[in-house]
């Protein structure tokens, strides 16, 4: 069952004169139509410009189609009368942290979205342990977060979002700012937030390694949509992702030159375990 749904969804950025006149039209996301599924990790990926970040702040109406619609929990988001909701059902991080950052203490950061919709004290600090739980920052509750790590500063902005129940979360390249280190921690409250709170993710990023494990990759380039399917169907078109600038990652990046060199190996390896296991197999075989 679908959450977010586009139809044909066109964004252009106008740039206008001195005297208010249209001067130049980008045209940065290009007749889009997407389905976003309840409950599934989804990754888009794009190099940069290909209009990823830019659908990213439609789905939850900070950004109003130039044309097309985009539905989520079929309320449209070009009704002004729903945005509200929309905002509250499909919560948004942001690259950098600290533009989410807000108090001078962590848990007190986590409380302020629930705090701003009404919510009664007893309950928003329900919600509060429950969230700093489930990113794994409890423990640093009473912390200051100037005094973070990035993935940490991080996780804080995501359990601030969850504090707000959303049922879906969209992440606008949360890990670009992140050592490897970070966007490890990132990744791994991310997934742990899908399979066990049940939150519907959507991950916009152009690092390969991040998607593997997500239920449905969707590929743009100039705006438009280019490839959709699982990781291991996605990733299986090396050479349609490198025309675009995009990599796959590492471990299937061997497993092709692999193949390609005649070592009679499956497509769309994705992990080294799988990489591994193949090539035990074809030793075996011989």
């Amino acid at each position: 069952m679908e959450i977010i749904k586009t139809e044909h969804v066109v964004f252009n950025y106008i740039r206008k004169d001195e005297n208010g006149e249209i001067e130049a039209v980008k045209r940065a996301v290009d007749d889009v139509s997407i389905s976003i599924q309840r409950g599934k990790f989804t990754a888009i990926l794009g190099h940069n410009g290909s209009g990823k970040s830019t659908l990213a702040k439609q789905l939850n109406g900070i950004l109003m189609p130039s044309e097309g619609a985009i539905w989520v929990e079929n309320m449209d988001t070009r009704e002004e009368e729903y945005l509200w909701d929309i905002r509250q059902t499909a919560g948004l991080v942001f690259q950098n942290p600290d533009n989410q950052l807000i108090s001078n203490v962590v848990e007190e950061d986590v409380g302020f979205g629930p705090e701003n919709l009404g919510i009664p004290t007893d309950e928003i600090w329900e919600r509060v342990v429950h969230s700093l739980k489930a990113v794994g920052m409890y423990s640093m509750r009473k912390e200051s977060p100037n005094r973070l790590s990035g993935g940490q500063k991080q996780r804080v902005a995501i359990a601030g979002i969850l504090a707000m129940k959303p049922s879906c979360i969209i992440l606008d390249e949360p890990t670009a700012m992140l050592d490897p280190n970070g966007r490890k921690e990132v990744l791994d409250a991310l997934y742990e937030l899908n399979q066990k709170e049940k939150v519907t993710v959507i991950l916009i990023t152009h690092y390969m390694e991040e998607v593997i494990h997500a239920d449905n990759v969707i590929v743009m380039d100039q705006g438009k949509v280019v490839m959709e399917g699982t990781p291991n169907q996605v990733f299986r078109n090396v050479e349609q992702l490198r025309a675009i600038r995009l990599n796959v990652p590492q471990v299937t990046e061997l497993a092709y030159e692999l193949r390609r060199n005649g070592f009679p190996i499956k497509e769309g390896i994705l992990t080294k375990e799988e990489l591994i296991a193949e090539i035990l197999k074809v030793r075996g075989k011989r």
